[in-house]
């Protein structure tokens, strides 16, 4: 992501960027610059890169009134609040993206979204850069997120699994923006050999055919799971996701849509305590992203678990 930054930086030779709330992109300055998802995350790390940062489109939340208009909202105060307001869209160098957020909530956007800042960064000479740390390899169906979008982005970031384990991460541009002189960005472990070699490991089981027609069947029968669970689970208000990368939003209330934060702790822990390790997400949500090799087997033995889990939870009061 520093990489990432500078080179928009030093191509566009501007200093502004513009990042989504709820965004996660890492814990160094540029990145906790960008990253807006908890407050603790910055809280007396300030002050930070000159960041404009908007809604990100929520569809069971959207920014606006309409949920099938909340991509065209986000987009609207973009053009009609940010820029003739805040900061003139010849200051901005990047427009920085995660096609589906994660750390926010495993947030699926409407799928006109990226075509859209596609079309503003175009208009306007700014970069588009793609966060593909925790949606890219293959972990939506294909090996960008954004390829389900039908967006190229002008720079990519990449990473957890692309190293097969190890620490790697890539920024990857085209020859015509890529084109600062050597030595104008390195780091100590930058091209570190074994990392490399995990990396191209990792690489060659992503290149067998099939995998990602793989990835996206295993995502379709975890959603059924999902779905069938929401049908049991009244806490259960939304199931969305691409691929293996799958968020369940836990509520009290379906039409109130008030936050599960309690009740998704306790479901967390008693699952782990039956042997089933998952993470958070968001505010209350629980996300999926299982190892891309997994089996129907093994989605079958962690939905009986997480079934059990919800199944011993007694309803909070609200309130």
């Amino acid at each position: 992501m520093e990489a990432a930054l500078k080179l928009a930086r030093h191509h566009t030779k501007r200093k502004y960027f513009i990042a989504f709330y709820g965004g996660f992109h890492g814990r160094t300055y540029g990145a906790m610059s960008l990253t807006a998802s908890r407050v603790i995350q910055r809280q007396y790390f300030g002050p930070f890169l000159p960041v404009v940062h908007v809604s990100y489109p929520n569809p069971y939340r959207p920014f606006g009134f309409k949920t099938e208009t909340c991509d065209v909202d986000v987009i609207r105060y973009i053009e009609e609040e940010i820029f003739p307001m805040e900061v003139s869209p010849d200051e901005v160098a990047a427009i920085v993206v995660e096609p589906i957020q994660g750390e926010g909530g495993y947030i699926v956007p409407p799928r006109p979204f990226l075509k859209r800042l596609r079309e503003i960064c175009d208009e306007h000479g700014i970069l588009l850069i793609v966060d593909e740390v925790q949606s890219g390899c293959f972990r939506t169906g294909t090996f960008l997120a954004s390829e389900q979008f039908g967006v190229v982005p002008d720079i990519v970031c990449l990473s957890k699994a692309l190293g097969g384990g190890f620490p790697l991460g890539v920024t990857v541009a085209s020859d015509e923006v890529m084109s600062w002189p050597p030595g104008s960005h390195a780091s100590t472990f930058g091209g570190n050999n074994v990392a490399c070699a995990a990396g191209l490991a990792a690489l060659t089981v992503m290149d067998k055919p099939g995998f990602g027609d793989h990835v996206t069947e295993m995502g379709e029968y975890m959603t059924a799971k999902l779905l069938s669970l929401q049908k049991r689970h009244d806490l259960i208000g939304d199931v969305r996701g691409m691929g293996l990368m799958i968020g369940a939003e836990l509520v009290r209330n379906r039409t109130t849509k008030e936050l599960a934060k309690q009740e998704r702790s306790r479901i967390l822990n008693e699952a782990f305590r039956r042997g089933l390790t998952m993470l958070p997400a968001g505010e209350s949500v629980i996300r999926f992203c299982p190892p891309l090799v997994i089996e129907k087997q093994h989605i079958d033995t962690g939905m009986e678990i997480l079934d059990k889990s919800f199944e011993m939870l007694q309803p909070m009061p609200a309130v």
